[in-house]
């Protein structure tokens, strides 16, 4: 691709560039708040504007074709417009949308999901991953009569009351705009990889339930140390604690089965949402029957009453979505689906990792199954690695914090230049990317770090 002439900035030629979604942006704000409908969107000076998508690339409403490493927030693991998800979809519109009853399709989405997370006897379907997460809490504090939430500094649930506290840096803020004090009060926030502080935190006697990524913080930007996890089933089990693995981003993607079964570690629940819905909207709690059986209507005098969870929800396992999750599964129960997109994100991380070496820029890619992330500015001590997983001496802080820096949005504006769009200063791969994609990627990285290069220590250009 053509480089504009020095003189003009990364920030200045987009602006140039992307002006149809500059315009867009514009007539945005005057009816969205901000003008985006996610937060995760929100890219100065303004986020591009897409037009149509296929397999591992979308078109923006300038014409720009774009590598994509966003891939619906994580959500398509077989890429855009898969074959067999969207036929699924198709077939399914001419029966109807929503039939406002029980249907076929809901039974074998749950039987696909059952069949393939270890620890899931019973599933229930919610309509995103902040629901799932929120209802997997109330369950817990059902079973167990508790009120405390416990969970761990940069880990992301959703953006429910009882998610938020402690999920951005400084991790220790005790508040949130719009959540009372007393409900705030219910959560309790650690550091992660500390045995000691989660087993005196259990003593105390009012934890429900622990929730954490098994990935480590949003989807592995602050990795978990080996054993981490194992400790904290054997504490949550000796303390009659309810364990929650959040596998909303890797549910399917770290293995059919997830991050439980490949580190072998059963949780008590687990909530799912992107893939589990085929890039649908949808999402689901599985878990023991002994907890799950608090969604259930019985007989029993006061059961209905006072002790079940009460769970309605107009879109829960619609058609539409159970159909494509229904279909979504069925590809992701081979793994060697997982074990390609694994082995294409390993290529760019340690890819990356090279061509910051042989620049002798200060950075690190990172990242485990087939996700990556990158730091710029600042050096981890094990970055020789290559294909590395946790960075070592990086305070989880500046890791969680990673995406959001200046150079970071440099990178993401000079990448989008290049034809590359990264989601939160990484991505995610899918069946859908290819070697020679990586190969486009990283020269493309290249070419922005050679234009980046005299920012790295003074002023982004």
């Amino acid at each position: 691709m053509a480089q504009a002439p020095a003189t003009t900035s990364i920030r200045q030629e987009f602006e140039e560039r992307f002006a149809g979604s500059l315009a867009l942006h514009r007539r945005s704000r005057t009816v969205i708040p901000g003008g985006i409908t996610h937060d995760g969107r929100h890219l100065k000076p303004f986020p591009p504007y897409v037009a149509r998508t296929d397999g591992a690339r979308k078109w923006d409403v300038d014409g720009h074709e774009l590598l994509d490493y966003v891939v619906g927030h994580g959500a398509l693991i077989l890429g855009h417009n898969e074959p067999s998800v969207t036929e699924a979809v198709r077939a399914q519109l001419g029966n109807g949308t929503h039939y406002g009853a029980g249907h076929e399709g809901e039974i074998r989405w749950a039987e696909a999901v059952a069949g393939l997370v270890p620890s899931a006897e019973l599933v229930k379907f919610t309509s995103s991953g902040t629901e799932a997460t929120l209802l997997a809490v109330r369950l817990a504090r059902a079973f167990t009569g508790r009120p405390t939430l416990l969970k761990f500094e940069g880990h992301f649930h959703g953006w429910n009351d009882y998610a938020v506290k402690g999920e951005k840096p400084p991790f220790d803020d005790p508040g949130s705009p719009g959540i009372p004090p007393a409900v705030m009060g219910t959560v309790a926030v650690l550091p992660a990889d500390d045995p000691g502080a989660v087993e005196a935190r259990l003593a105390v006697g009012d934890v429900a339930a622990i929730i954490v990524e098994p990935s480590g913080g949003s989807w592995g930007t602050i990795p978990l140390a080996d054993g981490f996890l194992a400790r904290l089933r054997e504490l949550a089990t000796a303390h009659g604690t309810v364990l929650i693995f959040d596998e909303v981003i890797t549910g399917f993607r770290w293995s059919p089965g997830g991050a439980q079964a490949r580190l072998g570690v059963m949780p008590d629940l687990t909530t799912l949402a992107k893939i589990v819905a085929g890039g649908l909207p949808g999402g689901a709690v599985a878990g023991s029957a002994a907890v799950m059986e608090r969604l259930e209507f019985k007989d029993e005098p006061g059961w209905n009453a006072t002790r079940k969870v009460r769970h309605p929800g107009t879109f829960n396992a619609n058609p539409l979505s159970a159909a494509a999750g229904v279909a979504c599964l069925a590809r992701c129960a081979d793994p060697a689906l997982q074990a390609g997109c694994d082995s294409l994100a390993a290529r760019l991380r340690a890819g990356m990792n090279a061509t910051l070496s042989r620049r002798g820029l200060p950075g690190f890619a990172w990242g485990e199954s087939s996700a990556f992330h990158v730091s710029l500015g600042e050096n981890c001590a094990n970055r020789t690695a290559g294909d590395l997983r946790a960075p070592t001496g990086i305070a989880a802080a500046t890791l969680k914090k990673s995406g959001e820096t200046p150079l970071a949005v440099q990178l993401h504006l000079g990448m989008l230049l290049e034809g590359v769009e990264l989601f939160h200063g990484g991505g995610f791969l899918s069946a859908a990317h290819t070697d020679e994609d990586v190969d486009e990627t990283l020269d493309a990285f290249d070419r922005v770090l050679e234009r980046m290069d005299d920012g790295i220590f003074g002023s982004p250009s």
